[in-house]
């Protein structure tokens, strides 16, 4: 969410004020991939299927062995935070001062808060209802299944193309409303949300493997283990399956999720072996409030908002200076916000 809130932003300012060809480089990373490709930025949305997980993961249960009553409270939440993620989806997608169209064609309904929630109820149902050997088969079934929907009904050449792959069809024919900037393919389409959900069931696996009683070193090892092991099947299935966020290939799955695991291994190390907690704060403050500062990234003029209080200082420094403490102050202003709900025990969760 740092990054999102503006963050991206900082390597660029940083550029202007050292003209540092390494900023410049982290500055690229901070930017989606075109097309086929990797960067820091694309891993953002896949982290965040995997940390719900995670979370997920954590308090793994079954359910099919209940009574239906007792499983329809799990049922019933689990369906209302997916609709909510629909709802709010669909509100993020129209911004600052657009407005909701009236017309439901003119409607993008599939969105990033979307995904998140199709990608987590799914994984949701497959925890409460088979066991874990078996969901490890249904993740590598998901993959395989994919992948070969795609390369065998893709357009004969191009099955990775923007027009000739299977996710283009199926858009255009079943998605409804509009797609991202009216594209022959949305790219958090339809079909592509089926292998988002092994992101989150690679979290869920994680979740369930730090609760086991092991010492940080044998975590740490194993989870970096597993990381390699992603990370390295996804760059040799590439030439076949191009690590592609658009299309959401299954190599793509697999580098994100293997990307995923170092950065919440090298947290772990710090956060929960190290205790380095002081510094965490700055990011807890985000983090517990995420779905609101999300939505209020596209529904609220920020920019303005900083620009109004901090504006006179920005124009006071040298031009150089002026980008990184116009990222600065914006991010301030943000995160002020969320520290005083913070501190207030405000916390909105869907």
């Amino acid at each position: 969410m740092f990054w999102i809130l503006g963050g991206e932003a900082i390597f660029a300012a940083l550029f202007v004020v050292t003209s540092w060809r390494g900023f410049q480089w982290l500055d690229s990373q901070m930017h989606h991939s075109e097309w086929h490709g990797l960067t820091f930025y694309d891993l953002i949305f896949p982290l965040f299927i995997f940390l719900s997980g995670v979370a997920l993961g954590l308090s793994a249960k079954r359910l099919d062995g209940l009574p239906f009553a007792q499983r329809l409270p799990n049922y019933r939440h689990a369906f209302t935070r997916l609709l909510l993620l629909v709802l709010f989806g669909i509100l993020y997608n129209h911004g600052w001062g657009t407005g909701v169209e009236l017309d439901p064609e003119q409607v993008r309904y599939a969105s990033v808060l979307a995904r998140i929630g199709f990608a987590w109820f799914f994984a949701a149902l497959i925890v409460w209802h088979t066991s874990v050997n078996s969901q490890y088969w249904i993740a590598a079934a998901i993959l395989v299944a994919y992948s070969l929907l795609q390369l065998s009904l893709g357009q004969s050449g191009q099955p990775f193309s923007p027009h000739g792959s299977i996710n283009a069809w199926v858009d255009s024919h079943w998605l409804p409303g509009i797609t991202y900037q009216n594209k022959a393919y949305d790219p958090e389409g339809l079909l592509s949300t089926l292998p988002a959900i092994v992101n989150a069931l690679v979290g869920v696996f994680v979740g369930r493997f730090i609760k086991q009683q092991l010492s940080a070193i044998r975590v740490i090892a194993g989870l970096l283990s597993l990381a390699s092991v992603a990370i390295l099947a996804g760059l040799l299935l590439s030439p076949w399956l191009p690590i592609n966020k658009d299309l959401w290939t299954a190599s793509f799955v697999l580098v994100t999720s293997g990307y995923s695991i170092l950065l919440f291994a090298l947290f772990y190390f710090m956060v929960d072996v190290l205790k380095w907690h002081r510094f965490s704060l700055f990011f807890a403050v985000i983090g517990t409030n995420a779905i609101v500062i999300y939505l209020a990234s596209s529904l609220v003029n920020w920019r303005y908002l900083a620009d109004s209080v901090f504006g006179g200082l920005v124009a006071a420094v040298p031009l150089t200076w002026q980008p990184l403490l116009a990222v600065m102050t914006l991010l301030l202003v943000q995160w002020l916000v969320l520290y005083w709900l913070y501190k207030r025990q405000i916390f909105f969760k869907v």
